[in-house]
């Protein structure tokens, strides 16, 4: 029996997979989650085996989410299922210890496969999803200006969270979201958050 917890911000999305998965006698769907701060919750107390995750949430996201689970240890393999297939999503959630990354668009058979794949440990991708991948790391990186945490900060201010906000997202306090700030403020060389965000995409960060 391979236990299931689904975590989708759309209770319909939830409701389509809790369905298609009781149906089939080799799976329990043991909990359902509207954000990644209750699929961290309900992780702890419920043990999946596998955890369905989308990664764009309310309040604590997807990619937050499967970053505080790896950290935690926790013994749930993480299957994103989602709609994006760039690279600034892919690559964040395999990074972030995701064990496969699939597209809602997959076929009934291909998800149900793919659940089976993760709980044996194994890796799965959409096609278009290692493709991507593919393609990043042929890729060379251009020389990074920002850390990869910096980023993170400024992408969450970039779509209006304040530093409370961003400190909530990523497990980190408030007073280190104001360090790494003034960080970017420093390599960016601009005197506020507004004009950090206006450089970042004219630089093409964001």
């Amino acid at each position: 029996m391979i236990r299931l917890l689904i975590a989708d911000d759309h209770p319909v999305v939830r409701d389509g997979l809790s369905g298609m998965f009781a149906a089939e006698p080799e799976f329990e769907v043991v909990g359902e989650a509207s954000d990644g701060a209750e699929a961290i919750r309900l992780a702890e107390t419920l043990r999946p085996d596998v955890i369905l995750m989308d990664l764009n949430m309310p309040g604590v996201d997807g990619l937050a989410a499967i970053a505080e689970l790896a950290k935690r240890g926790g013994r749930a393999r993480v299957l994103v299922l989602t709609t994006y297939d760039t690279d600034g999503y892919v690559v964040p959630a395999i990074e972030a210890g995701a064990t496969g990354y699939l597209l809602k668009d997959a076929p009934r058979d291909e998800l149900l496969r793919a659940v089976r794949a993760a709980a044996d440990g194994q890796s799965v991708l959409a096609p278009s999803v290692a493709s991507t991948l593919m393609n990043h790391v042929r890729t060379p990186a251009p020389p990074e200006l920002l850390s990869p945490r910096e980023l993170e900060v400024l992408r969450l201010v970039a779509a209006g969270n304040t530093n409370r906000g961003a400190a909530t997202h990523l497990f980190i306090s408030e007073a280190t979201v104001k360090t790494h700030l003034l960080n970017i403020y420093a390599k960016l060389d601009v005197p506020d958050r507004a004009s950090a965000v206006a450089e970042a995409f004219k630089r093409g960060l964001l």
